[in-house]
C-alpha cells in the first residue's frame, strides 16, 4: 500500500499542472485524476494525452472515476442506470464497458464510482479546532426527509434490483480485463426512507450483502473508513473487525483515510489525528490484511489561508507519510 489522492476534471482544470507538480513535490506519486470532460466522451487519444500529462508531472495514474458520481441523482450522468430506465441504462453500461476495456488497454486497472440517488446529505457545518469549518451531519436537525429527488420513492428491493444489475452486466467486463471496480458506500447512514431512498450501502451489513453479488476479486469497495464509521454506534471500537472482514476477503481496493467525531446520525468530519478512531492502528490493520493500493485523504475540514485545500491535504499527506515511515514501510509504491 502507497499514498495516493483523487481528484476530478473539473478540479483539474481549475488546479493545472502547477498542482499535479506540487502533489510529485509533496511526495504523492500515486493519483486518482479524471481527465476534463464527460467520460462518456473520453476516447482512447485523448485519454492517452491525458496519461502522458500525469507522467510528466512525476505521476503515476492508478485509477479513474466512472461516470457514477458521488453528487445527487439531478446531476448523475448515468441516470439510466441509477433509476434503471429501460433501453438508457443498458445504453449507459455499454459505454461504461467500453471505458473499462479502453482503460485496461491504456494500463490503468483500477476504477472507483458511486451507486447513489441523495448525494450526501450534511447539515449545517460546526467549528472545529482553530476555528476550522467542519463537514456535519445531525440526523436530528434534517429538515427535507420528505423531500423527494426526481427517483420518487425507492424501496430497498428496488434499489438492490438496479446495483445487481449493473453488477451482473459490467463485473464480467472487468474480470477479463483485471479492471478492479471499487465501490463507495452510501455517505452517510440516512434512516429508511430518508427523501424517499432506501440508501441500502450505507451499513456494514449492506455493504457485506454488495460484495457478495456477482462474487470476482475485481468487484469490491473503494473502503471509505470516515463513512463506514459514520454507520456506527462506537466507530473506535468497531472499525477494527470491519477493515478485517472486507481486507481478507481481499474486497478493499483503494481507501479514504479519514476520521470523524461523533457516531450514527451525529458526526462531524475531523482531521485524521483528532478524531475518534485510532488512525495510526486501522493503517496497521491494513497492512496486516494485505491491503495493496492508494491510502488517500479525503474530505478534509476547510481552514483559513490563502490555499484551504492544498494546505488541509497537505496535512494529510504528511500525517499519511509519517505513519508509513514510523512503521518502517516504503509510502511512495511502485
Amino acid at each position: 500500500m502507497y499514498v495516493g489522492t483523487q481528484m476530478g476534471g473539473s478540479q483539474l482544470a481549475e488546479a493545472g499542472d502547477r498542482y499535479l507538480r506540487q502533489l510529485a513535490q509533496l511526495g504523492v506519486k500515486h493519483v486518482c485524476i479524471d481527465p476534463e470532460g464527460s467520460a462518456y466522451d473520453w476516447t482512447r487519444d485523448s485519454f492517452a494525452r491525458h496519461i502522458e500529462r500525469i507522467e510528466k508531472a512525476g505521476l503515476k495514474l492508478d485509477m479513474i472515476q466512472l461516470p457514477l458520481e458521488s453528487s445527487g441523482i439531478e446531476t448523475n450522468r448515468s441516470k439510466g442506470i441509477v433509476l434503471g430506465i429501460p433501453g438508457q441504462r443498458d445504453r449507459e453500461l455499454d459505454g461504461i464497458c467500453k471505458l473499462i476495456e479502453m482503460l485496461a488497454s491504456l494500463g490503468v486497472h483500477a476504477v472507483k464510482y458511486n451507486f447513489n440517488i441523495v448525494g450526501i446529505p450534511r447539515t449545517k457545518s460546526e467549528l472545529g479546532r482553530g476555528g476550522a469549518v467542519l463537514s456535519t451531519f445531525r440526523h436530528d436537525q434534517t429538515t427535507d426527509d420528505d423531500v423527494l429527488t426526481m427517483a420518487g420513492r425507492v424501496d430497498a428491493d428496488t434499489f438492490w434490483e438496479r446495483i445487481t444489475y449493473f453488477l451482473e452486466h459490467v463485473v464480467p467486463v472487468a474480470e477479463a480485463n483485471k479492471v478492479r471496480l471499487a465501490c463507495h458506500p452510501h455517505d452517510p447512514i440516512t434512516r429508511p426512507g430518508y427523501r424517499g431512498v432506501d440508501r441500502v450501502l450505507g451499513t456494514v451489513e449492506g455493504l457485506k450483502k454488495f460484495v457478495s453479488i456477482a462474487e470476482s476479486p475485481y468487484h469490491g469497495l473503494n473502503f471509505c473508513q470516515g463513512t463506514i464509521a459514520e454507520s456506527m454506534e462506537n466507530p473506535r471500537e468497531e472499525i477494527a473487525e470491519v477493515i478485517r472482514w472486507f481486507g481478507t476477503r481481499k474486497k478493499i481496493f483503494n481507501v479514504h483515510f479519514r476520521n470523524i467525531k461523533g457516531k450514527k446520525f451525529s458526526f462531524t468530519e475531523v482531521f485524521p489525528d483528532e478524531g475518534d478512531m485510532n488512525m495510526a492502528e486501522a493503517f496497521k490493520i491494513y497492512h496486516e490484511v494485505g491491503y495493496d493500493g492508494m491510502i488517500m485523504p479525503d474530505h478534509v475540514p476547510h481552514i483559513d489561508g490563502g490555499a484551504p485545500m492544498e494546505t488541509a491535504f497537505s496535512f494529510c499527506f504528511g500525517y499519511i507519510i509519517a505513519l508509513f515511515q514510523a512503521n518502517g514501510w516504503d509510502p511512495y509504491g511502485p
